[in-house]
């Protein structure tokens, strides 16, 4: 363990977190036929959604309560009632996520006695899931919003008790998803499980929902895709739970709890040896030999670690991120020989405590950069946010984390797996190598003959007779001395 200094700065010079509700909204995206709603200001669920469409490039649902200056004071329990039975009405959700802010947490709103007087009030809504959840700005990241309104999605929609022996299905395998694996992660976590005959139920499953895919309705107010609710009403028949993300371990010790399906946890899924992990243990749990695909796959990620320990080997890099993807990219890095000089985390976790780092701190992208130019970086790893940072310490960049706001494809990136790893470390030599400045070749003065003039756009066979020829230069400049 190592000490984690904490920020001593009076304010936020340059943020690098994400705040707790955009964190929550993004749980709520994995489940089919939802509806985030914030309960707050206009501008907290509109940055929210901005905050996604730029990330996601995708239309995402998402509504607010509304309150203004009249409600903060006198109290905003009928929004909620109304904003309930509005997206009620109007939509047809299957789950609807509700969400506190800095707002309400300061203001003390009782959701709980909101949501009762909605279910009172409005009885023909019964069969509608509302997910309250607690997700103040002035705490945590977006990564802790999201393992909070993942853990009450749990105790709300996943039944109490295990399922009967003769209801298990032994195939079956819960997959708990960290807010560091991109949809595109997810996709190929569940191919990965499928090649072992293995039938993969992921929460949340954001595959399905923000892929970047057309739908034949061509636009829905809700999610379209992802964990359905009938999935988590039978979480219960797995034969195991898979833990992707230290974040999660709240939300695992509830559905173990609820359910008493065991459960396997893993910090992250890159690198060789969280691979092997992860991969011996679907061997493990389905019986079946490690298939030749998955095999080759990682064969290659041996060649590519041999390919690029030359460049990484002893680079300087500097990473800020939220703490499940700031330890993934760390053991990535220091795995293969690159020293990380700086390591920032976004909001306080225990995670941070295993960093292999030499600087090890909660901060924003201000201290980041301090710690870049005091150790010289050679790359910097971070968010969208630290295009500037790079282009002031003349170093390179990899973009990791939210937002990508600049990046196309963002969703579809692969960092897990083999394959990831080894596109992984592809991508940190390139910016590595992008980054040097070009170095003139060298030309001996020994040199015999002189660069060729260009020639003209329209010659001639006259002009090209005319032309003199190359001189010869061998020591052309001792012969002037003499």
């Amino acid at each position: 363990m190592i000490d984690v200094v904490q920020r001593a700065k009076a304010l936020v010079v340059n943020p690098l977190k994400v705040s707790q509700p955009v964190g929550a909204a993004l749980a709520f995206l994995g489940l089919e036929r939802a509806m985030p709603l914030e309960h707050g200001a206009r501008g907290c669920a509109a940055f929210s959604k901005l905050f996604f469409m730029r990330h996601f490039r995708e239309p995402i649902a998402l509504q607010t309560t509304a309150m203004d200056v009249t409600t903060v004071v006198m109290g905003a329990d009928e929004n909620i009632v109304q904003a309930l039975h509005t997206i009620c009405t109007q939509h047809h959700p299957e789950v609807v996520g509700l969400i506190t802010t800095g707002l309400t947490e300061t203001q003390g709103a009782d959701i709980a006695h909101s949501l009762k007087a909605f279910r009172s009030r409005y009885p023909e809504w019964a069969q509608v899931a509302v997910v309250p959840v607690s997700a103040s700005d002035t705490l945590g990241c977006l990564e802790t919003g999201y393992a909070r309104a993942l853990r009450a999605i749990i105790e709300e929609l996943v039944p109490v008790g295990a399922a009967a022996a003769n209801a298990k299905l032994p195939n079956q395998v819960n997959l708990l998803a960290s807010s560091m694996l991109t949809p595109g992660d997810i996709e190929a976590l569940k191919s990965w499980v499928e090649a072992f005959g293995l039938t993969p139920i992921v929460v949340p499953d954001l595959a399905d929902s923000l892929d970047g895919h057309l739908i034949h309705e061509g636009f829905s107010a809700l999610t379209y895709g992802g964990a359905t609710r009938e999935q988590l009403a039978n979480l219960n028949r797995a034969a195991a739970t898979l833990v992707i993300g230290r974040s999660l371990d709240g939300a695992a010790d509830a559905l173990r709890a609820r359910t008493g399906v065991p459960d396997y946890r893993f910090p992250h899924l890159t690198g060789l040896q969280s691979c092997d992990d992860f991969t011996l243990t679907l061997a493990r749990l389905s019986g079946k030999a490690v298939p030749p695909a998955i095999e080759r796959q990682r064969a290659q990620v041996l060649d590519a670690m041999v390919d690029s320990q030359f460049a990484l080997g002893a680079a300087r890099v500097a990473v800020a991120a939220d703490p499940d993807l700031l330890a993934m990219l760390c053991d990535t890095l220091v795995g293969q020989g690159a020293e990380v000089i700086a390591a920032i985390g976004a909001a306080a976790s225990p995670v941070l405590e295993r960093l292999a780092a030499r600087t090890v701190m909660v901060g924003d992208l201000e201290d980041l950069e301090r710690q870049a130019r005091a150790r010289q970086a050679h790359l910097i790893v971070t968010n969208s946010h630290g295009v500037d940072i790079a282009a002031r310490l003349g170093c390179g960049l990899l973009r990791a984390g939210y937002p990508l706001s600049d990046l196309a494809g963002a969703q579809a990136r692969q960092w897990i797996g083999y394959r990831g790893t080894r596109q992984l470390l592809f991508d940190l030599v390139n910016a590595l190598t992008l980054s040097r400045p070009a170095k003139r070749p060298y030309r001996s003065k020994l040199r015999q003959f002189a660069e060729t003039p260009p020639r003209p756009a329209e010659a001639t066979p006259q002009t090209a007779e005319a032309a003199p020829r190359p001189t010869l230069h061998y020591f052309a400049e001792e012969r002037v001395e003499r």
